[in-house]
Order: structure tokens, then sequence, then C-alpha cells
């Protein structure tokens, strides 16, 4: 027999019984305020990104997920920005299986599914990556980097070769350097921006780009910046790409870190160095 979904059940309820609702409401205020002001800072280093400008391009609704937290654009159809953290994986951490699918994400209000980018020259780029997630924090944690609010265009030779090889890298080289790395990416888009072209709603980024913070044992922290082109050759050395967080803040139209104190802020955005992290 089928079941009859929960929310269903529940609207029915509420319509039975109206003053069910003197009960509900309050839930629903102190869950919500939970969320936004005790939950949603667990899930970010620095300050929730915010927008450097008011264009509506740059409107996001964030969406929190076990392992990873996103500020999804409806209007663009892409994350503008994920976080996650990384640390050391155990060795006994099981590889998982990849999943065969992608899943729409019920939060999505443009329902925007796989079958968007089918036979539209991009592949389905994950922003917080499977095999890290999955081996950092499981089996349902995975699956949830599959829905399509985790999932930007990039050309194949972008998403199967040098990011890749980032994803990797933060992995095997980044995550043993720190007692904690906290990760930001997302995508960075021109002003010609186009899209794909079975979505009216999925825009086309220009690049992407990735913050990584990494905490020392003593509460020093050392960054790392890049923006990578979809344009970028598949051997190119990661080196290449490296930025300022200043300058993924102007390209991406975000603004990081905004909670560490001024002079510290100003410092490591500006810096280019990365003797402590290759």
């Amino acid at each position: 027999m089928r079941k009859t979904p929960f929310l269903l059940n529940l609207i029915s309820f509420i319509v039975k019984n109206p003053k069910s609702l003197l009960l509900i409401f309050p839930f629903v205020i102190l869950s919500y305020g939970y969320e936004v002001f005790v939950v949603r800072d667990t899930m970010v280093y620095g300050g929730i990104p915010r927008s450097a400008g008011f264009e509506m391009t740059q409107w996001t609704r964030i969406l929190r997920n076990e392992a990873y937290m996103v500020g999804y654009s409806d209007i663009r159809g892409n994350p503008l920005w994920v976080s996650y953290k990384l640390t050391q994986p155990s060795p006994k951490a099981p590889h998982l299986k990849r999943p065969d699918n992608f899943s729409m994400d019920f939060r999505n209000l443009t329902f925007i599914k796989s079958s968007d980018y089918t036979n539209s020259g991009y592949d389905r780029g994950h922003m917080a990556p499977n095999h890290v997630i999955s081996l950092l924090y499981g089996k349902s944690a995975q699956e949830e980097t599959f829905l399509m609010t985790n999932i930007t265009p990039q050309k194949p030779n972008l998403n199967q070769k040098i990011w890749q090889r980032l994803e990797a890298l933060e992995l095997e080289n980044f995550s043993h350097k720190f007692k904690a790395v906290w990760v930001y990416t997302g995508p960075i888009f021109n002003e010609n921006t186009k899209k794909l072209k079975n979505s009216f709603w999925v825009d086309i980024p220009n690049a992407f780009y990735k913050i990584y913070i990494g905490l020392k044992e003593d509460g020093d922290l050392r960054t790392l910046a890049f923006i990578i082109p979809q344009t970028a050759k598949i051997n190119d050395r990661i080196e290449k790409y490296q930025v300022s967080i200043d300058a993924v803040e102007k390209q991406s139209g975000f603004d990081f870190l905004h909670e560490l104190e001024d002079s510290l802020e100003q410092k490591v955005e500006a810096t280019i160095e990365n003797s402590e992290w290759f």
C-alpha cells in the first residue's frame, strides 16, 4: 500500500485541528532561529559569504546539507558558493561506490533536473566533491553531493582533468598539512553569460574559484586561492591559476572571511603564498 506523504498528513491534521497552529507556529519560529543563528555558523569559517553588490544575480538562498552548505541562486541555476570542511581522512574510511544518478532538489524553485545537462557539451560539475565527502562523512552525505543544487556546468576537460587534480590535492595533500581546512568554491560569470541549450535557468560559468583556509594546531591560519577558467588546458600546472582571495572576491562578487579581525582579514586576503601547501 502506498503511504501518504508526511506533508499531506500534516496539512490534513491542521485543517481538521486549526488550533494546532498555536503550537506549531512557535516551534517553526524556534527551529528557524536555531538554523539561522546557530547551525549555519558551524558550517563556514569566517562568516557566511555575503554579496558585495545588489544585483539580483547575486541573490542566494542558503541550503544546508549534512556535510556542506550552499548559497544557491535560482536566477542563475547555480550554487554561487559552497562551503565544506576537510580533515585528514581515516585510513579505515571505506571507498564508497559512486552513485549512479543525480537528483532534483525539492528546495530548488526552478526544478532543475539532470536531463537539463544531457547533450549540452558540459559535465555536471560537483562543487562539494563526491569522493572527498564520501570518505570524510559517509554514504548519506555523499548522496547529497549529487543534488542538482550542488551542480554547475563544467567543460569535460576542466571537470575531468585539472579540477579533479585539485580535488585530489586537497584530500591527499592539503588535509594532511593542517588540523582542518575550510573550503569555499563556486562559479564565476562574465557579462556575456549563456545558458545550457536544454534549460532556460542554468547559466554557464566562465571560470571557477576555490579558497582554502588551513587551520594549524596553534590556531594560526594560512590561505590559498585559485581561479580556473573553463578553457584551462588539461596539462596546465595548478599553480598557474593561483590568485589572492581579494581577486576571488572581485570576480565572484562575494565577501569572504568578513568576521575575522579586520587587519587579519586584509592580510590573508591579499596574500599569494603556497610554500606551506605544496
